[in-house]
């Protein structure tokens, strides 16, 4: 079970790890797109981070839903629009939640992921976020489903998001500004599926120190 002070816990660490690799996370969007992803996901956390404490003492969804508001609001380029989606429609699927089990888990990944989907029109293999969060999403609910636990079930989903992320350097970009660059995006990491990686390392992280 994972409660509320650990979605709290997750936001604050994700947002430590998105500063702690500021610059990394600019230097592989230098290479394929507008050079700006660690800065501007730097600037969304730290409005993020400025609003937590007004939103703390409600639900799960009030405060992963006001993190999708911030994140829209100072986040530029298209990671303000996928990122806020994604925390927009986790929000949703665990509404009045002040906990957590493993099924509400797997219903907040997937409702964030379809989501990106939605809102991305990307699919694997588009060199994009989707490529680290739908294997990711897709190992959680594997090992939920075989009975393991929540840590061990998102420890499987984040090896495969790494996995996913590593997978992203010998695409072809087929969506973002690093499409324009066509056969010169093969070789890169993609920013966007980096930063969703630490996303789930970070939850990962929350839930293995409680």
């Amino acid at each position: 079970m994972v409660i509320k002070k650990q979605i709290l816990q997750w936001l604050q660490r994700f947002a430590a790890l998105v500063e702690e690799n500021k610059d990394y996370l600019t230097e592989l969007d230098a290479a394929i797109g507008d050079a700006d992803h660690g800065i501007n996901m730097e600037r969304g956390f730290k409005k993020v981070m400025t609003q937590l404490p007004s939103v703390a003492d409600r639900d799960i969804s009030n405060i992963l839903k006001s993190v999708s508001m911030a994140l829209i609001s100072t986040v530029g380029g298209a990671s303000g629009p996928l990122y806020g989606t994604f925390f927009l429609r986790a929000s949703t699927a665990v509404a009045g939640k002040q906990e957590l089990n493993d099924q509400d888990m797997l219903a907040m990944l997937q409702a964030g992921l379809d989501g990106v989907i939605n809102r991305g029109k990307a699919q694997l293999g588009d060199k994009t976020m989707v490529d680290a969060l739908s294997p990711a999403v897709a190992a959680f609910e594997q090992a939920i489903a075989k009975g393991e636990s929540m840590q061990a079930a998102m420890q499987q989903a984040v090896s495969a998001a790494e996995k996913g992320m590593q997978d992203t350097t010998p695409m072809l970009a087929k969506k973002g500004r690093a499409s324009y660059l066509g056969d010169r995006s093969v070789g890169h990491q993609d920013p966007g599926a980096t930063s969703t990686y630490l996303m789930l390392k970070s939850l990962l992280e929350t839930i293995a120190t409680d």
